[in-house]
């Protein structure tokens, strides 16, 4: 099974890759549809996987990933085991800056299955910032669109003088305060 690598592949100019790893595909897919509806000044592509490891077959036509985000919904304890079963998949050196947890269906606690501490253990263990959201509201899925798209172009070495590294640090560093 291989490994998820974020420097076997050359970046082509003026474009990014996000990788949506989750089970939940109709939340992937209206996610998907609203970065794509941002307007940015690069050129975005959004790959769409259930779990992990990625086919083998088609590694020559990957192009080289720039972002992976985990989805994780609060309200399935299945969501929370797959991406944690996927994590063994993904190189070490994507936890520096280019991976985040995106937990969706925050606007329902009161239907949570899955821990608030395990999702927060998740994002120290990986060192990777965890964000929380509802996409099952317009405005909560646009802002949440905007910010992966931002957090897309950082990673992909669009913006000068940040790195996804730094980044992710600042995220971090902004969360435990």
């Amino acid at each position: 099974m291989a490994v998820l690598q974020p420097y076997d592949k050359l970046p082509a100019l003026s474009s990014a890759v996000l990788l949506l790893v989750g089970s939940d595909g109709g939340l992937q897919h209206r996610l998907a549809e609203a970065i794509l509806r941002e307007k940015k000044n690069f050129k975005i592509s959004i790959h769409l996987a259930t779990s992990l490891p990625l086919p083998p077959e088609r590694d020559h036509l990957r192009p080289r990933i720039d972002l992976v985000a985990f989805m994780i919904d609060i309200k399935s304890k299945y969501s929370l085991k797959n991406v944690e079963a996927s994590l063994a998949y993904v190189d070490d050196s994507f936890f520096l800056g280019k991976v985040c947890f995106l937990v969706t269906g925050v606007g329902r606690v009161n239907c949570c299955s899955v821990e608030m501490n395990a999702i927060q253990n998740l994002g120290e263990v990986y060192c990777s910032p965890v964000l929380f959201c509802e996409l099952e509201v317009e405005g909560s899925q646009v802002a949440t669109a905007q910010r992966l798209l931002r957090m897309l172009e950082i990673c992909a070495g669009h913006v000068p003088g940040v790195s996804a590294l730094s980044f992710s640090s600042l995220m971090r560093n902004c969360a435990d305060d």
